[in-house]
């Protein structure tokens, strides 16, 4: 691929065509974020709706639309999108209509927590049983894995057919698939454990059963871990071994990411010396053993970061998350070189979790334009997304009572 790197904004502003033919106007994409803006049955509400067409309107080649689930007992969060014979197919088609315009394509991440299932609604499950402090999960059995495939295949299939541009597989932060690839909390000892390539196995699985639904022409990427940042997690060395893997499958699009939920586990930004991206030399290794398309996510706070990561070859696209939350222009904004940079904010003792609330409740405002108005704390923040969360709740087990752990 051919990149002029003679102007930074250049570089950010040119094309990207993808293996399956598919092109992405610009490097510059919005990260899968749970937002939490599902109705709690499973489908878009208004705001979200709004939210990503903002996005849209502010210049992201592609946005991604975070957990999106295939199967309603396995739920990251109540506020999630889910795809089947209970989806209302007209909220997804203005969701659509609305987000994927001037040439931006809008992706859903398709997900499944796994061990991470939120747990007033979803049944835990993960490689290998788990009972340690805040978090116990049973252990998936043969016939649970042999269906995984088929699933996301399901998954991608309705994506296709709704009209959306794309699919993105979700196997990093600690979800299932990753939660197959880290030695930590994958034990098996069947053909799905031991060996990075054993544990990388159900993934290849699912990649191949999406292609073989969605066809060739169709754009499918994948989420990944560069490390989970745990001691006996995924360490680096076999992170890079998985995307030797991923380079012999027909994925278009390898987003790079590292951490998890998992309890313990250290912030993504810890380990980033100089306040960069996160993972960034993980990402230059990655290029020397794919020739795939790599975006990496996590870290990057201002225009030159992202610059200089395309330009200098390290990656192909730039994923932001919390800086769109702060301003949905900004793909434009560092596209045009009109706008600057984001003005990150500093909260003083928050407690766990009120941060992450926080820019949730964020996106809740972005989605009802009100930001500027927007003067939540993150005590407040969060106390209103567990109020908010509750309420789903309620909403999901109604909508689902009728699934048996069987189905």
């Amino acid at each position: 691929m051919e990149r002029d790197t003679s102007n930074r904004n250049d570089v950010l502003r040119s094309s990207l065509e993808l293996p399956c033919g598919a092109i992405l106007k610009n490097r510059l994409a919005k990260s899968a974020m749970s937002d939490s803006l599902g109705n709690g049955k499973g489908d878009p509400t208004e705001a979200q709706i709004r939210l990503y067409e903002r996005w849209a309107e502010g210049g992201a080649a592609v946005s991604i639309i975070g957990e999106v689930q295939g199967d309603p007992r396995y739920p990251e969060k109540p506020g999630n999108l889910v795809f089947g014979a209970h989806t209302d197919r007209q909220a997804i088609k203005s969701l659509i209509d609305r987000a994927a315009i001037e040439g931006a394509h809008l992706w859903p991440q398709l997900g499944h927590a796994g061990a991470l299932s939120h747990r007033p609604i979803g049944r835990p499950k993960g490689p290998s049983a788990l009972d340690i402090d805040g978090l116990q999960c049973a252990e998936m059995s043969a016939r649970d894995i042999r269906e995984l495939p088929e699933m996301y295949a399901r998954t991608a299939a309705y994506a296709k057919d709704a009209g959306f541009g794309g699919v993105h597989i979700h196997a990093g932060h600690g979800f299932l698939l990753s939660q197959f690839l880290s030695p930590l909390f994958n034990r098996r000892d069947d053909a799905y454990g031991g060996s990075i390539e054993a544990r990388c196995r159900i993934i290849l699985e699912a990649i191949h059963a999406v292609r073989r639904a969605v066809g060739p022409s169709f754009p499918v990427g994948i989420k990944i871990n560069s490390t989970d940042k745990l001691e006996g997690g995924l360490t680096e060395n076999d992170a890079l071994e998985a995307v030797r893997l991923l380079d012999r499958t027909s994925v278009d699009l390898i987003d790079i990411s590292g951490g998890t939920y998992f309890p313990g586990a250290k912030a993504s930004s810890e380990g980033s010396s100089d306040g960069g991206p996160y993972f960034l030399e993980f990402a230059r290794r990655a290029k020397g053993v794919t020739d795939v398309p790599l975006m990496l996510t996590g870290g990057f706070e201002r225009r030159e970061q992202a610059a200089d990561a395309v330009a200098g070859g390290a990656v192909d696209m730039v994923s932001l998350a919390r800086a769109m939350v702060l301003n949905p222009r900004l793909a434009d904004d560092w596209l045009t070189g009109e706008g600057g940079n984001p003005a990150f904010p500093k909260f003083e003792s928050p407690p766990r979790g009120g941060v992450t609330a926080w820019y949730t409740m964020r996106l809740t405002a972005l989605g009802e334009d009100r930001e500027n108005t927007f003067t939540l704390d993150p005590q407040s923040a969060l106390r209103a997304y567990e109020e908010r969360d509750a309420q789903r709740c309620i909403e999901w087990r109604q909508r689902y009572s009728h699934l048996t752990e069987s189905d």
